[in-house]
């Protein structure tokens, strides 16, 4: 099955996501930085990365996402941005993909259903 990085900061998300990935049958890495993140994506080269935006500063996320873009090896992988960024800045905004500067395939609003992340990670990877 297809191997998932989450890549995020709080680490009872993590485990709680692991938990609900690990038995759809998907295959999980888990890094808590953008530093540990970034390494463990291009070591374990996964078919889709889970990233939040606000880990070690408040915008880690957004700059994980453009150096995986950077590096040839997880040029291509899929990123799904999980973040609760606007509620916790009160932003009026919500974030969109956009090539330049925000290179991912989805943004996801905190709190996320399981069911709603599943379909959208299905659907990306085709399985």
């Amino acid at each position: 099955m297809a191997k998932i990085l989450i890549v995020d900061d709080d680490h009872n998300f993590v485990e709680g996501l692991k938990d609900v990935l690990s038995g759809q049958g998907f295959e999980v890495a888990c890094a808590y930085d953008g530093t540990e993140g970034l390494r463990k994506a291009h070591d374990e080269k996964p078919d889709l990365v889970l990233l939040d935006v606000m880990m070690t500063t408040d915008s880690e996320g957004f700059e994980v996402a453009k150096k995986l873009r950077e590096d040839p090896v997880t040029k291509q992988v899929p990123i799904i941005l999980l973040t609760g960024i606007r509620k916790a800045k009160q932003l009026p905004f919500s974030f969109e993909p956009d090539e330049d500067w925000l290179p991912v395939a989805a943004v996801l609003e905190k709190p996320v259903h399981p069911e709603d992340l599943i379909r959208q990670i299905r659907q990306m990877l085709k399985v």
